[in-house]
C-alpha cells in the first residue's frame, strides 16, 4: 500500500487559480481528446456569473417591495401578498426549469446555455426596470426564475473541467461566490434604490449582459461531444430529473440536502422580522449581521472546503458542517439578547462546507453525460426547499408569539431548522460516497 502522507499539502490548487483539469475516466480515456484554451479564464468566468447571479437577485431584494407597492398605490396589505406570490413564483420556476436547462446542456453543451441565461438574465432585468404597470413586473419576475436556472449549468461545467478530487473545493468556491453576492447585493441595492427602485434592476440587466459578451470570447465548451445525451422529456421534467437521485446510494445525500434547503429557508424568511420582534434590531444591524453571514460563508466556501475534505473526507466534511450548522440554528434560538445571536454565526455557517462536499459525492456517483441533469435535480431541490419552507416557518413563528402561541417561544422557527439538520445528519450517516448510479436515460 502506498503512503500518501509525505504528500506536500499544497500540491492540489486552488481550482479556481489554476489551469482546470479534464476528467479522466478509470478506464483512461480523456473525456475531451483537445482541451479547449484559456480554462483558467474560463473557470474565473464560471465564478464571476455565478457572483453577478447572486449579486442581481441581492440588488433587487431591497427595492423590489417598495416598486411593487408603488403600482399597489401604497397599500402595505396587498404589497406583501403579492410580494408572497412573486417569491412562490420564483421558487417554482427554479423547480420547473432547472432540469430542463441541466439536461439541456446535457445534449448542446454548458457554454450556449451559460450564454444565453446571461444575457436572459440580462433582458429581464431591463424589462423589470422599465416595467409600467405590476403585470410586466410579475411577468419579469417569472422570466427571471427560468434564466437564473443557469446556476446548476455552471455547477456542471466546474464538474467537468475538474477531477474527483478537487470538486469539493471547486464547489466551495462557487459557495464562496453565493456568500459574495449575498453580502454585496443588498448593500449596493440598497444605496442605488436610494436614487430610484428602477435603478437597481438597471445596473443587474447591465452587468450580466456584459458579462454575457465577455463569455462570448473567454468561455470554452467543457463537455465533449462523446460525452452528450440525447434529450428527452423524460429526464428533463422536475419529477424526471429527480429519478437520478432515486438510488440507494444517491437518496440519502438527496435527502440531507433537502432538509439542510428547507432548513436554510428560516433564515430567508423570519431571520428580519425575528430580529425586530426579539432584539428590536434597526435595519443597520439587521443588515450587518446579514452582512456577517455572508462573509463568513464566503471565508468557509473559499478556505476551509479543501482542507476539511482532505482531513475528513467528503462524508466527514458534510457531517461537521450539519453538527456546526445545527449548534448555529440553536444558538440563535435560545439568544436573548442578540449577543449568542451574533456567536451563533460562525457555527452557522460551518454549512458552508457541506453543501459543496455533498454535491461533489454526488457528482461522483454520476456518469460524464448527466452532469447537468444532477445539477438541475440539486436545484429542484432548492425549488422545493423554496414552496415548502417560507410558508413553514412563518407558521411556526406566528405559533410561537401571540397571545394564542401554542409553544410561547420565538426562537422556534430556528430550533425547526435545527431539528432538519440533526435528520440530515442521520442520513448522512448512512450514505456512501462509492458507486455510481445507472444511467436513467
Amino acid at each position: 500500500m502506498s503512503d500518501s502522507s509525505h504528500k506536500p499539502p499544497d500540491q492540489t490548487p486552488n481550482p479556481l487559480l489554476t489551469e482546470p483539469e479534464f476528467v479522466t475516466p478509470i478506464d483512461g480515456a480523456a473525456l475531451t481528446p483537445h482541451p479547449p484554451k484559456g480554462r483558467r479564464a474560463a473557470a474565473a468566468f464560471i465564478f464571476f456569473t455565478v457572483t453577478l447571479d447572486m449579486l442581481a437577485l441581492g440588488m433587487i431584494a431591497p427595492v423590489l417591495p417598495r416598486l411593487i407597492e408603488s403600482f399597489l398605490y401604497g397599500n402595505t396589505v396587498d404589497a406583501a401578498q403579492m410580494l408572497g406570490l412573486f417569491g412562490t413564483v420564483f421558487a417554482f420556476m427554479q423547480f420547473f426549469c432547472s432540469p430542463i436547462l441541466g439536461s439541456l446542456s446535457d445534449r448542446f453543451g454548458r457554454r450556449p446555455i451559460v450564454l444565453l441565461s446571461n444575457f436572459g438574465l440580462g433582458f429581464d432585468y431591463l424589462l423589470m426596470a422599465w416595467a409600467p404597470a405590476l403585470g410586466w413586473l410579475f411577468l419579469g419576475r417569472v422570466i427571471s426564475g427560468f434564466t437564473s436556472s443557469s446556476i446548476p449549468t455552471a455547477m456542471a461545467y466546474m464538474a467537468d473541467v475538474t477531477p474527483r478530487e478537487r470538486r469539493a473545493a471547486a464547489f466551495g468556491m462557487l459557495s464562496a461566490a453565493f456568500g459574495l453576492g449575498f453580502v454585496l447585493g443588498p448593500a449596493v441595492g440598497g444605496l442605488l434604490g436610494t436614487v430610484s427602485p428602477r435603478l437597481p434592476f438597471l445596473v443587474a440587466g447591465s452587468l450580466s449582459l456584459v458579462n454575457g459578451l465577455y463569455g462570448i470570447f473567454v468561455l470554452p465548451e467543457s463537455l465533449s461531444l462523446e460525452n452528450r445525451s440525447a434529450f428527452s422529456w423524460r429526464r428533463a421534467n422536475p419529477v424526471g430529473s429527480l429519478s437520478l437521485l432515486r438510488y440507494g446510494s444517491m437518496l440519502p445525500i438527496a435527502g440531507l440536502l433537502l432538509f439542510g434547503y428547507i432548513a436554510q429557508q428560516s433564515l430567508l424568511n423570519v431571520y428580519v422580522i425575528y430580529a425586530d420582534y426579539r432584539y428590536h434590531w434597526t435595519d443597520r444591524t439587521v443588515g450587518f449581521s446579514l452582512a456577517a453571514i455572508g462573509i463568513c460563508s464566503a471565508i468557509y466556501g473559499a478556505l476551509l472546503v479543501k482542507p476539511t475534505v482532505v482531513k475528513l473526507g467528503e462524508r466527514g466534511a458534510v457531517t461537521l458542517g450539519l453538527i456546526g450548522g445545527a449548534i448555529g440554528y440553536s444558538m440563535f434560538g435560545l439568544s436573548r439578547t442578540g449577543v449568542l445571536f451574533w456567536v451563533g454565526i460562525p457555527f452557522l455557517n460551518m454549512m458552508s462546507i457541506t453543501w459543496p462536499a455533498a454535491q461533489s459525492i454526488l457528482s461522483h456517483k454520476t456518469s460524464p453525460s448527466e452532469q447537468g441533469q444532477l445539477q438541475g435535480a440539486i436545484n429542484s431541490l432548492r425549488g422545493i426547499a423554496g414552496l415548502i419552507g417560507p410558508g413553514l416557518f412563518t407558521y411556526i413563528f406566528s405559533k410561537s408569539i401571540g397571545a394564542d402561541a401554542v409553544l410561547r417561544h420565538p426562537g422556534a422557527p430556528f430550533f425547526a431548522a435545527a431539528g432538519m439538520l440533526l435528520l440530515a445528519l442521520v442520513l448522512a450517516q448512512n450514505s456512501s460516497t462509492k458507486g455510481i448510479a445507472p444511467s436513467v436515460s
